[in-house]
């Protein structure tokens, strides 16, 4: 990644915001400094209270606990937000600058959308093949505990130890949750107890003759720390200890109880299934676009756009010479070896290998597209083993805080066949460059942000950018393969269809298999990636409408932009709009933009 310093364009964009206020009277900056202090505090104090989160962010202070999941706890964290909207309340925002202003109602936001979330929060499920403590735990300790003192080492050991009370609790929690008649399909239950029983394979909890996944971890951080080798082998020895008494005996009691519970699943699998589902999902709509938009809206806007896209494939199909349907073309594109790399070691290393070729290269394009840039670096490794089976296709894991580690661009190559040469360009556009590797980062990095925005994560607006993001590329001259542009058109596709299938199994009530039919029908990707896309949006209802929902906002933001400014109008300037002010909901981004344009307006009249 460049080390370009971030705000290489910045100006445009902190004018633009009513970000430079040296002028502002003494009584303004009084509660704009009093505002923020309550800002950092709330930040400060949630993040104290989430030693997961403190180890992404790279903080070790609470790197030997693990998070509290309790009834109480989150009855209590509903009773502090309460309490933050209240001294909230007690601001004067006509004295804030706007760009407190901005940060007031932005908290208001979110502090009102987590009590929406808590008023739902037996409606979630607590565990599924998308992720739970299961495999939150692993990933925290290989991917944010790193060991480079005794006390890391110690703090590692006893987070070994607390799996056992963490997994007792949410057994509890689960079994809470099942009370209130709220239990994910039965289609999960294997794809969550598979992941779970790969936690414990290996040394040291049988005689396979491989480590399993924790012991290899700490074996390898143990023996590169500085520590004494009397140090080294006691703390192994502890290690070896917790991982049987702690991690063994907790995943055990967890994958005892889902196999309990399997059982009494059933193949329903919207939610309206659920206690108030059809109120819930209208909740979880509304929440991932943060915009109003009913079911009903999202399904024929799905339909639309559907249709639009296979037009273009139509378009690619001509320039390649293909003679057939589009189905038939959809069959050619699934078939042909051409395609694929061989599902083998050497396969593998070739698509890593392109993939590290493909970031390098559209770094080196950056600033055509982008003002500001993020200083952190990005690079694509696959998905570990152990965890291949309910992992996505691919996905981005932030840098930390601390910058102890880059960001990272995972793929799953679990199966050759299910990652295209012709998809690997735009996977990666959208993960990392100029995708969530860029609009993650430079959130993290705006100076102007008080932490609880730049944390923030708006899925309309991260997962809009990414599928935005997939496109800026092809404006550039990228994409020169008709195939890989193809790739592109079929990732977008499947965005749409997300916009179909989704509002189809939660609001019009199709089973899973009319669903899987629907991909099937219209989607160039086999029936077993149709097949677990459709199981994911089963598990996380509303998620999936968040990326075209977004992007389409975007979309349409830049075409009025450009209609107002005309020759005024630079990419790069409004890339710095959208990015600079860090995740927010759509209609705040909107504003943004707005403003924008009004003050370019007004500065070039000036300069006439």
């Amino acid at each position: 990644m460049t080390d370009a310093p971030l705000p290489t364009r910045l100006a445009t964009a902190t004018l633009a915001l009513g970000l430079l206020f040296a002028t502002s009277p003494a009584w303004a900056e009084s509660e704009s400094a009093r505002l923020n202090a309550f800002f950092e505090k709330v930040y400060q104090r949630d993040l104290a209270r989430s030693p997961i989160m403190q180890s992404r962010r790279g903080i070790t202070t609470a790197q030997d606990k693990w998070d509290e999941i309790s009834e109480a706890h989150r009855v209590k964290e509903a009773a502090l937000t309460r309490q933050d909207l209240e001294t909230l309340h007690g601001f004067d925002y006509g004295a804030l600058p706007p760009q407190d202003q901005r940060s007031y109602d932005f908290f208001e936001w979110a502090a009102e959308r987590s009590l929406e979330s808590f008023r739902w929060r037996r409606n979630d499920y607590l565990i599924s093949q998308m992720g739970g403590l299961h495999t939150r735990v692993p990933v925290i300790l290989q991917n944010n505990h790193s060991i480079e003192t005794r006390g890391d080492a110690e703090d590692y050991v006893a987070r070994l130890r607390g799996v056992k009370p963490l997994m007792e609790q949410l057994v509890l929690e689960l079994k809470r949750q099942e009370t209130a008649g709220v239990q994910p399909p039965r289609f999960v239950y294997p794809l969550v107890i598979g992941p779970a029983e790969n936690v414990i394979k290996g040394a040291p909890f049988d005689n396979s003759g491989e480590d399993s996944p924790l012991w290899a971890d700490f074996k390898t951080k143990i023996a590169a720390a500085d520590l004494s080798d009397a140090d080294k082998i006691a703390l192994t020895e502890r290690a070896h200890t917790a991982l049987l008494e702690g991690v063994k005996v907790g995943y055990e009691h967890l994958i005892a109880h889902l196999r309990e519970s399997e059982a009494r699943a059933t193949d329903e699998d919207g939610v309206w299934k659920l206690p108030d589902g059809e109120a819930f999902y209208r909740s979880r709509l509304k929440a991932y676009t943060t915009l109003p938009m009913t079911a009903e809206a999202i399904h024929a806007l799905g339909l639309r756009e559907v249709a639009a896209i296979h037009n273009e494939m139509r378009d690619i199909m001509r320039q390649v010479g293909f003679e057939g349907s589009l189905q038939e073309f959809f069959d050619f594109m699934r078939a042909d070896e051409r395609f694929y790399y061989p599902d083998t070691a050497e396969g593998r290393a070739a698509y890593l290998a392109e993939a590290r070729r493909l970031l390098a290269e559209i770094q080196a394009r950056e600033d055509e597209l982008l003002g500001m840039r993020p200083s952190a670096p990005v690079e694509a490794r696959a998905v570990e083993a152990w965890r291949q089976g309910s992992a996505a296709k691919a996905f981005y894991d932030s840098p930390p805080q601390d910058g102890g580690r880059p960001g990272i661009f995972y793929v799953n190559l679990a199966d050759m066949q299910a990652q295209p040469k012709y998809q690997l360009p735009v996977l990666l556009y959208h993960e990392a460059v100029p995708g969530h590797h860029v609009e993650t980062v430079i959130a993290y990095e705006l100076e102007n942000l008080p932490k609880f925005r730049k944390f923030a994560s708006i899925s309309a607006f991260s997962e809009g950018w990414g599928l935005y993001s997939e496109r800026l590329p092809k404006e550039i001259g990228l994409y020169q393969d008709p195939y890989d542009d193809f790739g592109r058109l079929s990732l977008s596709l499947m965005r749409a269809v997300r916009l179909v299938v989704d509002t189809g199994i939660h609001a019009k009530r199709w089973s899973r298999e009319e669903a899987v039919a629907y991909m099937d029908a219209n989607m160039p990707s086999s029936h077993y990636d149709n097949q677990r896309e459709i199981d994911r949006y089963i598990v996380l209802p509303g998620q999936a409408t968040s990326y075209y929902v977004g992007m389409i906002k975007i979309l349409d933001l830049r075409e009025k932009a450009k209609g107002a400014l005309g020759d005024a109008f630079d990419i790069r300037d409004f890339h710095d709009i959208v990015l600079g002010d860090g995740p927010v909901p759509l209609p705040m981004l909107e504003e943004s933009v707005d403003r924008w344009v009004e003050q370019t307006q007004t500065a070039a009249e000036k300069n006439r």
